[in-house]
């Protein structure tokens, strides 16, 4: 689960990380009124007005703008409130923004020249640790830093017991940081392992980390991913979700109890396993199609949860077919045959062509009874029939 920034920095600032002074706003007026205390509070000349949506990239596409005057922060909150902010992660539809963050400034010149840090944690699949990520040039895309200057990169994995003071002093002086700002570097990435930790993330990235003039650490920026699967020890976490920043369907998908997660392609597919809607999305991209979805009805498909899927599938403009592929094991293939033809009529009329592969526990009776159900569906018995007929309707 995606969390917003400024919910990031809250829950950065409770454990000991410091960010920048700063209040989410719904409108202009709330802008010039936040901008005023800020001002008032810290001193700032400047004030960073950012879009609030779930995505990088937002300053490329015109979500951040730098103000050095209320006139400003109201002209730039009015212009980004309302808008559809495009960038490289949105897609070409973008995503409407309704809210922003009136921050801060911390690149006020003064005895020392300010600098900005790239910092993030996540987990090392390859050695099942956890692993600081960490670059001197922050505020860039790290894909390009790493790319063109991979030895500007540093990775810092740390021990399932815990990361060790040792270990951020380390990553302060790769770093090149000295006196203050070392040792404030080093309090920042304790406290930033602990809220990876105690909450449960899978990601955890701030770029960029600011050493100010004055030699003060600060997280301008933020992006938290939640581990779904850790939610239930959080409801405090769960709170957070921001339905409007995510997919329509994906959504709907989730409250039926269904694993959906849309793509760009144009053959939709229904399958009972993540294993199996793996494969099936491999033999669709090897039919000459590409999958418009990956969705998981699980192990117990039922004629509510089919049609459900059915009905989620075909909201996509872009869908030629849709390719059921279910295996049973638990469950019965001709219980799932019996679902799908209760479904297929409940949806109703299905304009685009419907391949259903039943494989595994009387499968043959699953598909004799679809068969004769007089749907007008095709039906495979291998994958490479699937993969066939798959072929042949996205001509």
């Amino acid at each position: 689960m995606n969390i917003h920034e400024y919910q990031a920095k809250q829950l950065l600032q409770e454990s000991g990380v410091p960010v920048p002074l700063s209040m989410v706003v719904n409108t202009s007026e709330e802008a010039v009124q936040a901008a005023q205390e800020i001002f008032k509070q810290t001193g700032t000349t400047e004030i960073a007005v950012k879009a609030q949506i779930h995505s990088g990239g937002r300053g490329k596409g015109g979500g951040v703008k730098i103000a050095h005057s209320i006139e400003e922060v109201e002209k730039f909150a009015k212009q980004i409130i309302g808008m559809t902010l495009v960038t490289h992660q949105t897609g070409p539809t973008g995503k409407f923004v309704r809210r922003v963050l009136i921050q801060q400034g911390v690149y006020q010149l003064g005895p020392s020249e300010v600098k900005e840090y790239y910092i993030s944690i996540l987990l090392n699949r390859a050695t099942s640790r956890n692993m600081i990520i960490y670059s001197s040039q922050g505020g860039m895309d790290i894909e390009t830093v790493a790319a063109q200057t991979p030895e500007l990169i540093f990775k810092e994995e740390i021990h399932p017991m815990g990361i060790q003071s040792y270990q951020a002093k380390k990553i302060a002086f790769n770093l090149g940081l000295r006196d203050k700002a070392n040792s404030q570097m080093v309090k920042c990435v304790l406290a930033m392992y602990n809220v990876y930790i105690n909450n449960d993330l899978s990601l955890l990235e701030i770029n960029p980390l600011v050493k100010t003039a004055n030699d003060d650490i600060f997280a301008v920026d933020a992006k938290i991913n939640i581990e779904d699967n850790a939610l239930y020890r959080h409801p405090n976490l769960a709170l957070l979700r921001d339905k409007d920043e995510e997919d329509p369907a994906e959504v709907e998908a989730a409250e039926s109890n269904l694993n959906f997660v849309k793509l760009n392609g144009n053959v939709g597919c229904m399958v009972n396993g993540a294993g199996l809607a793996m494969a099936t999305m491999d033999i669709i991209k090897l039919s000459g199609g590409e999958p418009a979805n990956f969705l998981d009805v699980g192990g117990n498909a039922n004629a509510k949860t089919v049609a459900n899927g059915f009905r989620i599938i075909l909201r996509d403009p872009n869908v030629k077919a849709i390719l059921v592929n279910i295996f049973g094991g638990i469950v019965r293939c001709d219980r799932v045959a019996q679902g799908l033809v209760d479904a297929y009529k409940e949806v109703g009329s299905i304009a685009v062509p419907v391949i259903i592969r039943l494989q595994g526990t009387n499968a043959k009776e699953g598909k004799e009874l679809i068969d004769k159900s007089g749907l007008k569906v095709l039906t495979a018995i291998s994958l490479q029939d699937a993969a066939d007929l798959v072929r042949n309707v996205v001509k």
